[in-house]
């Protein structure tokens, strides 16, 4: 099925054309540039993770309607039958399919010490076994630019402020009607401490445009930083993380569905960016 100008899209999976594959490369190195100007290191990530390294993060208890396994299959194959393997055919499924993009930087930085403020950026793709799918707005599999930050408590709140402003700022400078919503972080569960402070002050804010997140911003306080016994220079106490995340192909769909084709809406980004001196 034909999706927006020259994008294919079908079963929740998307192919861009060149103009919605240009306007996406141009958000996602805004977001980059974001980070690496406030002095970020970008890294890199794979797009899968063993699965007892997701399990850790609690993925498979907050996210089991969410998440996808794979794994190897077994020799001798004669095919998939009715567009699937069957489960005699694979091997036990080891390796776990990411529903965030942060989940790599814990990770990267599990059992190190780091500077009180530490932060990193970095994309990847997500994948989010969803009860439905719809254009670009919600997708099997898509990307996902993260800023996240490390250290201190303060520091991540400080960075959390930061980047609200600038979303704000390009939301505003593209005309997007946004409304921030106070949204569950469902890494923190229900019952636990962390799930009643959650309560008593939101720890993820969305932004939504056309009822649509396209972005957000979480604390995640030092969930992370227990869970991958990250340490804090000089005295080695437990780093707190917070995170900035924008969904790529979602920004693609709100500014084609505002600006009537990619090529229009990435002048329109771009007018933005230099009139606002976010580039």
């Amino acid at each position: 099925m034909t999706g927006l100008s020259g994008s294919r899209i079908a079963g929740g999976l998307a192919i861009l054309g060149p103009e919605e594959t240009a306007l996406l490369r141009l958000l996602d190195d805004t977001f980059r540039r974001w980070a690496v100007e406030e002095g970020g290191g970008e890294i890199s990530a794979p797009p899968i993770y063993p699965v007892d390294e997701l399990a850790n993060f609690d993925v498979y208890v907050n996210f089991p309607h969410l998440a996808l396994v794979a794994g190897d299959l077994r020799a001798p194959v004669a095919g998939p039958a009715g567009g699937r393997f069957s489960p005699e055919q694979i091997a036990g499924p080891r390796l776990g399919l990411p529903t965030a993009t942060c989940f790599g930087a814990y990770l990267y930085y599990r059992d190190r010490t780091v500077p009180a403020d530490t932060l990193v950026t970095l994309v990847n793709r997500c994948f989010r076994g969803e009860s439905h799918f719809d254009g670009l707005r919600r997708l099997l599999t898509f990307q996902m630019r993260e800023i996240v930050a490390i250290g201190s408590y303060e520091h991540t709140q400080d960075v959390i402020a930061r980047y609200r402003t600038q979303i704000e700022e390009l939301l505003g400078a593209l005309s997007l009607d946004v409304t921030v919503e106070a949204a569950s972080d469902p890494f923190f569960q229900r019952d636990g401490a962390r799930a009643l402070l959650q309560r008593m002050q939101p720890v993820k804010y969305e932004f939504q445009v056309d009822d649509l997140a396209i972005a957000s911003v979480n604390t995640h306080r030092n969930f992370f930083g227990e869970r991958c016994r990250i340490g804090l220079e000089p005295d080695g106490g437990t780093a707190f993380t917070g995170c900035v995340a924008f969904g790529l192909e979602r920004w693609v769909s709100v500014l084609v569905g505002r600006y009537g084709s990619a090529g229009r809406a990435h002048e329109k980004v771009e007018r933005a960016l230099r009139e606002r001196q976010l580039v």
